[in-house]
């Protein structure tokens, strides 16, 4: 007799001597062990699979793929010296070129007169709560006793350099709609939806007015103006109940030169119009307007920008776009200039098919060789920085 599945050992099953299954099973098993079931499917293994088939069929093979070129997490560098990869933009290239700068500059058996510190913190894509935003507020980051920051910038597609002094406020808002329920067969006055509607064509105005201000000032950039982008809509529960209440999101990066004040009362007015028991709430909201000095008269600009100037780098300042935990340092009262060495690049953060020349990878090192040295023999300023 065959022993169960299930027996005494835990489940063996009848198992072929080597050379005695048929090659179709065997394959077939072989195809039955790859995990390709979610949450963490592994179709590169599949890939391979289905690969290796159809080479030994002299089968022709196309696989057709959405997005990335190359696994984003393969970091394949092709025939032009490219990179691909997330983050290879925002940030890791910018970390491993601190390292590198800090590991030649040790090599070189340099010492500067002022301390250098390598900061790796989390959370910066969500909001920098866990991160920065904490640490700044933590003894041992009042040890440190920094007298100047530099951090993360963006890419340039020009021979330019982009150089940030200052950033945007984001403000993620919800805006709630209360309304009368009742049957969806019926005019229900004074809905939510109705409430709803008012209130997202007020935002979407002020934002096609502020894309007309881009759009039609060549000296604006994208910091200059205030972003505003409608994220996420909730309400409802079936299709014929008028639903209670209805709440939009929306994601808005405001200029530093903007009265904040003034601008959380035209979103009061907009509430009020839309009718009657509207309100918002902040899951994001920041106050700091701090810019960080660009004049030649300011040490820290000077030790920068004397320092790219000798390298024949043209620098171009601007706000900015979005948020970087600059803002942290900068609310301390900390000078903080945010700058990733990354020329003749397009700007593909968080895009598909995200990478960095090698060429341009190893020039950002030489930049910060110089650029560290520079900034840490700043002499001692008056406050003590």
């Amino acid at each position: 007799m065959l022993p169960d599945k299930d027996g005494p050992n835990g489940g063996g099953g009848v198992q072929d001597g080597p050379g005695t299954e048929d090659p179709s099973v065997t394959l077939f098993r072989e195809y039955l062990r790859l995990k390709t079931v979610h949450p963490e499917p592994d179709y590169d293994a599949a890939i391979r699979f289905l690969e290796r088939i159809a080479e030994e069929l002299a089968l022709p093979l196309k696989k057709v793929e959405e997005h990335w070129k190359h696994d984003p997490f393969a970091a394949v560098k092709d025939e032009h010296g490219n990179i691909y990869g997330r983050g290879s933009q925002d940030m890791k290239c910018v970390t491993i070129q601190y390292i590198e700068a800090i590991r030649r500059l040790k090599a070189a058996g340099k010492r500067f007169s002022r301390t250098i510190h390598l900061t790796f913190v989390p959370d910066e894509e969500v909001g920098g709560h866990k991160g920065m935003e904490t640490f700044v507020k933590h003894p041992e980051f009042q040890k440190l006793n920094i007298g100047f920051a530099l951090d993360e910038g963006l890419a340039n597609p020009t021979n330019a350099y982009t150089v940030f002094y200052g950033e945007k406020n984001p403000w993620w808002i919800t805006v709630r709609c209360p309304g009368s329920p009742g049957h969806g067969s019926r005019f229900v006055e004074n809905t939510a939806a109705e409430k709803l509607r008012r209130v997202i064509n007020s935002f979407l105005e002020f934002r096609e007015k502020e894309k007309t201000r881009l759009n039609t000032n060549e000296c604006f950039t994208l910091g200059d103006v205030t972003t505003v982008n409608m994220t996420m809509v909730k309400g409802g529960v079936a299709y014929n109940v008028v639903p209670a209440e209805m709440d939009v999101s929306f994601d808005l990066r405001i200029p530093p030169t903007v009265n904040l004040q003034e601008f959380e009362e035209k979103i009061k007015a907009w509430c009020k119009e839309a009718g009657e028991d509207v309100t918002y709430d902040f899951a994001q909201k920041h106050m700091d307007q701090n810019f960080t000095s660009t004049e030649e008269s300011d040490p820290w600009w000077h030790a920068f920008s004397s320092t790219c100037k000798a390298m024949n780098m043209t620098l171009k300042k601007e706000i900015f776009p979005a948020a970087t935990d600059s803002r942290f340092i900068r609310e301390e009262g900390l000078p903080a200039i945010g700058f990733s060495p990354m020329n003749l690049t397009p700007i593909l953060l968080h895009d598909h098919n995200e990478y960095l020349n090698e060429q341009v990878f190893l020039r950002g090192i030489q930049v910060y060789e110089r650029l560290v040295p520079a900034l840490a023999s700043v002499p001692p300023l008056s406050g003590g920085e």
